[in-house]
């Protein structure tokens, strides 16, 4: 299981490039929700996937979305945002 830091690395080698801002909000988020590396890696993917860009508030709000409705991992999340229809996979 690859870190919050390789996993930012491994993106920005596919061409995923984040900002300051960006990076500062992922880090923020993880503080502030206090959510594992997994749920804030399924989070930053969900986000790119939904928003097709990465939006810090969106993100911010996903994860505190996943922590209040109990979803601990990246099935879980899956899940959620598909019966919650936030994402049509």
């Amino acid at each position: 299981m690859n870190t919050l830091e390789e996993y930012l690395l491994i993106l920005k080698s596919k061409g995923f490039h984040f900002g300051d801002d960006a990076i500062g909000f992922i880090y923020f988020g993880k503080q502030y929700t206090e959510a594992s590396d997994e749920l804030i890696k399924v989070a930053i993917e969900l986000t790119l996937k939904i928003q097709k860009e990465f939006d810090g508030s969106f993100y911010i709000s996903l994860l505190e979305t996943f922590l209040a409705n109990g979803v601990r991992n990246r099935n879980q999340a899956f899940r959620y945002v598909k019966e919650k229809q936030i994402l049509l996979l």
